[in-house]
């Protein structure tokens, strides 16, 4: 399949529109992360849809000093690869396109959810990027537009002002897609020495031990939820050792473990990391609740996000990971 090049929102808005239009919004330098993007939203906007996959490196959520001049520009690969994918065109407008006469005055706040973790690492970053995303809304005037999950922040400010603006729009999280050793595909990965890439992995490597001693305690509280609700069971268990061991599993789900145990799994590896050579150099690792970035507490039951950001040379990677706390209940 080949993918049409579209350089104007006057051709995009030119196109026969006979199904569903999904959208897909990158940066370029597009990747098998992408590339899932796409396939995915070829499902969704089915075969008499359309797949739409904007290319704009957007400079108002570039920071000083941050790497706008050298993020890579690929735009006859991504346009294959695209194609290749299941997308129908790409859009790929200059910046006079997307801010004629400069820019913007006005603007899209990210407001308090955006000055945390990221926002507070990357001051106007999330302004900057609510503001295209929003100029990209409305010149491709989508049906539904998927984003991924491993800008897992960037995903909950767009879903927020889809909601909060009203904004005609479906949005869908699409997971994040992983090399063999764990590394999530980015764009930036690029720029990784072979001995950079090998630090890098402390960041899903982190991930996954803040997950699995999350499901250690999830474990322990599904089996202290098997303690003896009679004395006549109780003490027949105990012949056993069987509610010592429910015991056991209670305190260490309610005492040993919670969110600050999951956040010291994670953080231990990081430390580690941090001794290697080249080093990893982290800037935050947080388990928050994803409807507004805030930390969670140790009686939090739902949804999870374990987010952690670090620099290995002058390469600046994010990852994270979702869990679901209370899976198997309160124990009582």
């Amino acid at each position: 399949m080949t993918a049409t090049l579209l350089r104007t929102a006057a051709d995009l808005h030119a196109r026969v529109r006979t199904g569903r239009r999904a959208v897909v919004m990158t940066m370029g330098a597009l990747h098998e992360g992408h590339a899932t993007l796409i396939r995915t939203a070829r499902k969704v906007a089915g075969p008499e849809g359309e797949v739409v996959v904007t290319v704009f490196v957007n400079p108002l959520q570039f920071g000083a000093g941050e790497d706008l001049d050298r993020y890579p520009r690929t735009l006859d690969a991504d346009v294959e690869l695209a194609g290749t994918s299941g997308a129908d065109a790409v859009f790929a407008p200059s910046v006079d396109e997307v801010y004629p006469g400069g820019e913007p005055q006005v603007r899209i706040s990210a407001g308090p959810m955006g000055e945390r973790l990221e926002g507070a690492a990357r001051p106007g970053h999330f302004d900057g990027m609510l503001t295209v995303v929003a100029k990209l809304l409305h010149l491709t005037r989508p049906d539904v537009a998927l984003y991924g999950q491993k800008d897992a922040q960037q995903l909950a400010l767009i879903r927020r002002m889809v909601r909060d603006l009203n904004f005609g729009v479906e949005i869908v999280g699409v997971p994040t897609v992983r090399e063999e050793d764990g590394l999530a595909l980015s764009s930036r990965n690029r720029y990784l020495s072979p001995a950079e890439r090998r630090t890098a992995l402390a960041l899903s490597q982190a991930l996954f031990a803040g997950r699995d001693r999350h499901a250690a305690q999830e474990a322990l509280r599904a089996r202290a939820r098997e303690v003896p609700a009679s004395r006549a069971r109780a003490e027949a268990l105990s012949a056993i050792g069987e509610s010592r061991a429910a015991a056991d599993a209670h305190a260490v789900a309610t005492t040993a473990g919670g969110p600050a145990a999951i956040r010291a799994a994670a953080r231990l590896v990081l430390d580690e990391a941090a001794r290697l050579d080249p080093p990893l150099t982290p800037d935050y690792l947080a388990l928050v609740d994803p409807s507004d970035f805030t930390d969670i507490g140790d009686d939090f039951t739902g949804e999870a996000v374990l987010a952690v950001a670090a620099r290995v040379g002058a390469t600046r990677l994010i990852d994270n990971i979702p869990l679901t706390f209370g899976t198997f209940g309160d124990a009582s």
